[in-house]
């Protein structure tokens, strides 16, 4: 066979400049709703609901002051014998005949968040390293089967199993608890963690853990030292597309979540304003909400680069 079968065929500037040019194209469209949200938290109620829409506006953190805080209607007469207004928040709220009451239930529901996706990635991700490692290096019975039994998890919605799953933690006393909602997510996403990380495991050599035993490591010290460094990039992608699940989902904290363990999502669209829906304080909180996730992503971003073309190119 002649050397030019095996040659590759470069794409030609033309084409690579038009791709990425509908790259871009295709990225500043999906950031559009973003970037509206990201506005809206600064504007005052009255602009966010204006028509047509109001693109241009004076700022306000008016809305950042509604999400952090729970305000209540007073008597012109009562607001006028306060004391002097201490802060910006403060001095808006009464602005409109009301006084802060206190602080709000959204950063207990944020920090709820926090606890239940990164608690659970951090499950997913061990149980899925452990148990892909096991289908990788080891002669498993029915492996395939097995396999196929785990991703067969994740062929339905995970709502279709709700009702079911509503009623097993009721009945153990696991409803509206952060241990129940981490175990749930843990389960949702280690099929997804063993099928991604298998893949990963599958192409680092197994000669690599046989040289560290044969230098006198043990199995589990050769997977610790020699394995895990090698997979790292697969574990961070794999832990970015978990925890991107158990951060967003709503169905299943709205049913088994209430108040003690309630997360971000369901709590947001309940942020009630004067005469409505308070849409600069809703936006406020998407924004809020939206800020562990996008870094936590820009800081794995190389090894997530790595992890989803890990493989694709074989010498």
């Amino acid at each position: 066979m002649s050397a030019t079968a095996h040659s590759v065929v470069e794409p030609s500037t033309a084409s690579k400049r038009v791709a990425a040019t509908l790259v871009v194209v295709y990225a500043l469209i999906s950031m559009i709703p973003l970037l509206w949200i990201f506005a809206t938290s600064f504007k005052t109620p009255p602009d966010s609901i204006a028509y047509p829409p109001k693109v241009l506006f004076t700022p306000s953190i008016e809305g950042y002051c509604n999400l952090f805080t729970t305000r209540t209607r007073q008597t012109p007469e009562y607001i006028s014998s306060l004391p002097p207004a201490t802060s910006f928040c403060d001095e808006t709220t009464r602005k409109r005949n009301m006084v802060i009451a206190g602080p709000s239930n959204f950063l207990p529901r944020f920090v709820n968040s926090l606890v239940i996706a990164f608690g659970s990635t951090f499950c997913a991700v061990f149980l899925g390293t452990l148990a892909a490692y096991g289908f990788s290096r080891f002669r498993v019975p029915l492996a395939d089967d097995l396999l196929f039994f785990i991703l067969s998890t994740r062929f339905m919605p995970p709502i279709a199993v709700a009702i079911p799953i509503y009623l097993m933690y009721r009945e153990f006393g696991l409803s509206d608890t952060a241990l129940g909602m981490i175990l749930l997510y843990t389960a949702v996403n280690v099929s997804l963690a063993v099928w991604l990380l298998k893949g990963f495991i599958d192409e680092i050599p197994k000669e690599y853990e046989e040289a560290a035993m044969i230098d006198g490591y043990t199995r589990l010290q050769a997977f610790r030292k020699v394995v895990l460094p090698q997979a790292t990039t697969g574990i961070a992608a794999t832990a970015i597309f978990c925890l991107i699940f158990a951060w967003n989902e709503y169905a299943f904290a709205s049913l088994l979540t209430s108040g003690t363990a309630q997360t971000a999502p369901p709590f947001i669209p309940t942020i009630i304003g004067e005469g409505g829906q308070d849409w600069p304080a809703v936006a406020a909180g998407t924004t809020v909400f939206l800020v562990p996730i996008l870094v936590f992503t820009i800081l794995l971003r190389k090894q997530l680069l790595r992890g989803i073309t890990f493989g694709a190119v074989r010498k």
